[in-house]
């Protein structure tokens, strides 16, 4: 694995000086939403190329890979004048993410409400996956055309909320350019964190040949409800995921979520730590 970092959990200083920590601190490649990050612009019409290819150079100035250009956008919006500016803002993310040098735009997948709320019967209906369904059409033609990946990330809340759901709009896609984020947190829930272990080796079972991408973060319980925090602060064991990685994915982007400035290396060290334990393991990846 290549770890990295949301740049949005990082310190907030210039953008250059941003990503020079980041360096320092272990990290190989970031995942950048320009919504979250301070000082960046964000608006669709301000993507433009000399932005891009800016942002291009100011990464490979601090030799760091742009690991996905986040864009958690509702494609299940139900205004049609709404959900026609999302689309673009998709499109404009991509041709963006083209001339910078990244090869992939991260997305959740929404939910058939205004508010992005979490309704678990609408969102796990069949109708609310039809309908994401044909609002990624469009977007994922002009993936295609731009040469970029679209990944979306199954969230147990958000209309693909399971592996068989997210195997399900991969294979009526059928786009190449349409692949997977594996966030194993994500797909937790207190309604399934009896079989845990379970529903993490099947999204990577069902999923395994469109993975492009895993988030790593961890959570606790508390009153019931799932609070997520960095790795190592939790409650997730993370030794089937790091085999996964190594031996089916073994130069995959990994980038750390819900961390601080001053808790990111710890995290990260967290997951190197279980990294090297499993290389040095007969039969491990060398």
């Amino acid at each position: 694995m290549r770890i990295g970092i949301r740049l949005h959990d990082t310190k907030k200083c210039p953008l250059e000086e941003r990503l020079q920590i980041v360096r320092r601190q272990g990290f190989s490649c970031v995942h950048i939403a320009l919504g979250k990050t301070d000082g960046l612009p964000k608006e669709t019409d301000a993507l433009t190329p000399g932005y891009a290819l800016w942002l291009k150079k100011v990464f490979a100035d601090a030799q760091l890979d742009m690991a996905v250009l986040g864009n958690y956008q509702n494609l299940a919006h139900p205004d049609p004048v709404k959900l026609k500016e999302i689309q673009h803002r998709y499109t404009a993310h991509l041709r963006f993410a083209a001339l910078a040098g990244c090869g992939m735009v991260g997305t959740e997948t929404g939910a058939p409400n205004e508010d992005y709320h979490y309704d678990k019967e609408a969102n796990h209906s069949a109708e609310a996956l039809e309908i994401f369904i044909h609002n990624l059409r469009p977007v994922i033609a002009d993936a295609e055309r731009f040469g970029v990946i679209l990944a979306i990330e199954p969230v147990y809340k958000h209309i693909v909320w399971n592996p068989k759901r997210a195997r399900e709009v991969l294979d009526r896609i059928a786009s190449p350019n349409l692949q997977i984020i594996f966030d194993p947190v994500n797909l937790l829930d207190p309604d399934n964190l009896d079989h845990r272990e379970e529903v993490i080796e099947e999204a990577m079972d069902l999923l395994a040949p469109e993975i492009a991408m895993i988030h790593l973060k961890d959570y606790v319980l508390e009153d019931g409800k799932m609070n997520a925090v960095g790795c190592g602060f939790g409650e997730m064991d993370y030794r089937k995921i790091v085999e996964f990685a190594e031996t089916k994915k073994p130069y995959i982007h990994a980038t750390l979520e819900n961390t601080s400035p001053e808790t990111a290396e710890q995290s990260r060290q967290v997951i190197e730590e279980l990294t090297n334990k499993y290389r040095k393991k007969p039969g491990g990846v060398q």
